[in-house]
């Protein structure tokens, strides 16, 4: 089945974008998403592990012409709120509306840089005094600036900050915001078993950071308590001094598989978002049932173009244009 023509059991109420990390294939996959039919890209942004989001969008935004683009997510103590406001005011201007700028407390970008990550207090803090910066008068597009500002957050507090301060979610659903959710997977070939070492590797950098998170926030108990979390533990240990391995910790993560992280693909989770087309679209079904109003789909493993060509196959309806 083509990309962008789905049957009977089409997935009609939500809209399917995909996350990637900014680096040098993120325009050519920019471009391959619009013409598979993708409603958004979302850029990840982790200064200790990636290079510069905004670099990424501006290229991306000049050889793209329908496709929404948006962050997922910016750190805000990485920018200050001016340089942030200049940035945001960029894309807006070259990607001609289409951009939309989501913001978190930093759990990876801080901790795997030995920083605890923001309160929830402090970022909507920061997203409230943008928010003006952006209805100022100055030297770019006239303002006001109509970039849609969201928030990824989890939990009551969250949920109250977002309803407070953003204009959408990137958590779980919300009463009145519209809200996306992440989703790792990969859609089978004809007769592939969901165990096969193709789909291990396609899945694993998304699968494994349990066991980087539990490291870094709960240390050696907490990842030796998990399957396998002993060995890859004692394996990165090795490499580096203690207090010198919070980086170290996140290497690969969501991207690719260090050694130590495929010595884990025995124990990680192949039955989420994994399955032909048919049971793809059952999810995606579901999470349309449960509320939410976009699934970001965020392929890794060796071969993402293949990945954002079979899920597109898989879950996207004819598209609409960015909203």
């Amino acid at each position: 089945m083509a990309a962008g023509s789905m049957g009977d059991d089409a997935v009609a109420n939500i809209e399917v974008s995909c996350g990637l990390p900014p680096g040098p294939g993120f325009a050519d996959l920019a471009v391959l998403a619009e013409g598979l039919g993708y409603s958004r890209a979302w850029i990840f942004d982790s200064a200790p592990l990636w290079e510069d989001p905004f670099v990424h969008l501006a290229l991306a935004a000049q050889r793209t012409t329908r496709i929404g683009l948006g962050t997922a997510v910016l750190i805000p103590d990485q920018r200050s709120v001016l340089a942030m406001a200049s940035a945001l005011a960029t894309i807006a201007r070259i990607s001609a509306g289409r951009f939309r700028a989501c913001f978190g407390t930093g759990f990876t970008a801080r901790t795997s840089a030995g920083q605890r990550p923001m309160t929830l207090t402090a970022l909507a803090a920061y997203v409230a005094a943008l928010r003006l910066l952006l209805h100022a008068d100055g030297l770019a597009r006239p303002r006001p600036i109509d970039v849609p500002l969201w928030i990824s957050a989890f939990g009551p507090r969250g949920a109250a900050l977002a309803g407070e301060a953003a204009d959408g979610l990137i958590g779980p659903p919300h009463p009145v915001l519209p809200t996306a959710t992440l989703v790792s997977g990969t859609v089978l070939d004809p007769g592939e078993d969901a165990a096969s070492s193709r789909v291990r590797e396609a899945i694993g950098p998304w699968r494994v950071t349990g066991w980087h998170n539990a490291y870094a926030t709960g240390g050696a108990a907490a990842v030796d308590a998990l399957p396998g979390g002993e060995a890859w533990r004692e394996s990165l240990e090795q490499l580096s001094e203690e207090g010198e391995r919070h980086l170290l910790t996140f290497e690969g993560h969501v991207t690719h598989l260090t050694e130590r992280d495929r010595g884990l693909l025995e124990h990680i989770d192949t039955r989420t978002m994994v399955g032909d087309q048919a049971r793809i679209r059952r999810q995606l079904s579901h999470l349309a049932d449960l509320g939410f109003q976009e699934v970001i789909y965020t392929p890794s493993g060796p071969d993402v173009a293949r990945e954002l060509r079979a899920f597109a196959a898989a879950g996207i309806r004819p598209a609409a244009g960015p909203r």
